[in-house]
């Protein structure tokens, strides 16, 4: 594969950093759940519930944000993001009251990651490089924000152990409004219009909404919002429910980070050469002997580790995949769009996973209902991707 132009590399970069920003911070949040409620006694619910409804608002947000990005370009997009994240990070700084914490960290968080995060900066590359490597390139990207993952977790473990709890998210704030120079660098015009692929946004909706596979990519990607939000945000309590060190949950989610680089870009590798839905299958296959494993056998140290390299491996190599295939189906001259909608359902599952585990755990006392949920899920996004058909419309056909 020859190497990409020096202006789909800019694309290629800048996207991948300000990935690496956005989702790195956002990983960590579930560090401060152990900190916020020794501080207020607010019980695991009421913090579960502020970041499931981040995941929420920002799947309500992420069509209309990639919306806009596909018609104005993504410049806009990303830097309002960024304003308002780090804003919403300083709000969470303040935050002293269970309304106050939803609303900055749900509320202003949640609308800040609607342009800072996957749908429209994997549009921005999928716009930026020709079809046969848009794949490789969004695994790349996604891979990015595996990095931040890795990279930060241990930096906001110790900005955290360093400045308290408070200080921390001030100083993150300042890191997060990088993205804001940043996406002023980032050239990403609307594709010009093609003879019989030109659409308006409402005959794009309604091909989609009439495509059996837009629906059933969409239900999958409800599973994968589940699974990673319940295991980001509690997974460290739960550690330590089981006796193990508060560092180990640190060092799990690290784990997840640095082989979701592998993961990812193995994922867009592979998406290039075999068919994309069938490879999903097989990963939410992997996810649920992964869980089912970790949920089964005794929880120690080095099961921690080895459930946070396996999942790690699997965590984020669904979006290349998922993207990758929408953009097949429909093109990419409204993939920031139609990859908003699809997230959208990704975000329900998200809000889903975060505020069933808090409410789980504290009408009940652990976590095994939800362990439970998560290995069926698996077996039900498996299914759902099976029978989906890697072919474009008939729209896209015609127009070759």
């Amino acid at each position: 594969m020859s190497a990409l132009s020096r202006s789909s590399a800019i694309v290629l970069t800048l996207a991948a950093v300000i990935l690496a920003l956005s989702l790195g911070t956002r990983h960590g949040f579930g560090l401060f759940l152990p900190p916020m409620n020794a501080e207020f006694g607010w019980g695991r619910e009421t913090f579960a519930f502020a970041f499931a409804l981040q995941n929420l608002i920002w799947g309500l947000t992420q069509p209309l944000t990639g919306a806009l990005a596909d018609r104005f370009g993504a410049a806009r997009a990303v830097a309002g993001g960024g304003a308002l994240y780090a804003l919403g990070l300083v709000c969470m700084a303040l935050a002293d009251s269970p309304l106050s914490l939803s609303l900055s960290a749900g509320l202003l968080i949640g609308m800040g990651l609607s342009g800072t995060s996957f749908s429209v900066l994997l549009g921005v590359v999928g716009r930026a490089v020709p079809p046969e490597k848009r794949s490789m390139a969004m695994g790349v990207a996604a891979a990015a924000g595996s990095f931040g993952q890795f990279a930060m977790l241990p930096g906001t473990m110790g900005l955290i152990g360093w400045l308290g709890w408070s200080s921390a998210l001030l100083a993150l704030g300042f890191l997060v409004a990088l993205m804001v120079p940043l996406a002023s660098m980032l050239k990403d015009r609307p594709l010009p219009a093609q003879a019989g692929s030109e659409q308006t946004l409402r005959e794009a909706l309604g091909e989609a909404s009439q495509h059996s596979g837009f629906w059933l990519l969409s239900l999958g990607f409800f599973v994968c919002g589940f699974h990673v939000v319940f295991v980001g945000i509690h997974l460290p309590a739960y550690l330590v429910d089981q006796q193990l060190p508060a560092s180990t949950g640190t060092t799990v989610l690290a784990l997840v980070g640095l082989f979701n680089i592998v993961g990812t870009y193995t994922a867009g590798w592979l998406g290039g050469r075999f068919s994309k839905p069938k490879l999903l299958t097989a990963l939410y296959l992997a996810r649920g002997v992964v869980i089912t494993l970790f949920f089964v056998l005794p929880v120690t140290v080095w099961s921690a580790y080895a459930f946070g390299v396996a999942m790690g491996l699997l965590w984020l190599s669904t979006v290349p995949l998922t993207n990758g295939t929408v953009a097949t189906l429909f093109g990419v001259r409204n993939l920031s769009m139609l990859g908003g909608l699809v997230f959208l359902f990704h975000q329900i599952g998200s809000f889903l996973g975060g505020w069933l585990g808090g409410y789980v755990y504290d009408h009940t006392g652990n976590y095994d209902l939800v362990w439970q949920l998560s290995i069926l899920l698996s077996l039900l996004a498996a299914a759902l991707n099976w029978p989906v058909r890697e072919q474009p419309v008939a729209r896209l056909q015609g127009a070759v």
